[in-house]
């Protein structure tokens, strides 16, 4: 059964356990980056199972949705409580042929990203934590609420990529 995007809220908050999320957000890449160093490329793109992704394919996932959510705190900041768009991260996978990625970019693309967005989120004012869009699946989220949700989605991804290498 797939799980409600109030469930899946509500899932990936729970991966923050009190920590803060900017602090997540600024070492997570790191953590990835040293889990991986010296696997190969074929170990990386096996899939645990075949409806799960390779750790190839999280890693693609990851630097698309450093874009998105960078777009989107950037969309809020310059209007607040304008519309966003949700996306079916499985069709970007497909067509993005996610499983043919060079890992190693993808890791590159989302530090780039994640260092960009580090520095609009460490230099906003207080005040513009509190900015909002309508997600379309999700409601109203928050500039802060957005940052909650990557640092979570983060932990379960680089949970995902452990579980992941440890079996593989």
């Amino acid at each position: 059964m797939q799980e409600t995007p109030q469930q899946y809220v509500q899932r990936v908050l729970g991966y923050l356990e009190g920590s803060a999320p900017v602090d997540v957000l600024s070492t997570t890449p790191r953590k990835v980056a040293a889990l991986i160093k010296g696997v190969t490329k074929k170990k990386l793109g096996k899939r645990p199972a075949p409806e799960s992704w390779s750790v190839t394919e999280i890693l693609a996932h990851l630097a698309d949705v450093e874009l998105v959510q960078g777009f989107r705190i950037r969309l809020i900041l310059g209007a607040n409580g304008v519309a966003i768009q949700g996306f079916d991260q499985d069709a970007w996978a497909r067509y993005s042929e996610y499983a043919k990625h060079d890992p190693a970019l993808s890791i590159e693309a989302w530090k780039v990203n994640r260092e960009r967005n580090l520095r609009l989120l460490k230099g906003l004012p207080r005040e513009m934590w509190n900015n909002y869009g309508m997600h379309s699946e999700r409601g109203k989220e928050t500039v802060s609420r957005i940052t909650e949700m990557m640092a979570g989605h983060d932990l379960n991804h680089l949970k995902a990529i452990r579980r992941i290498l440890k079996g593989a």
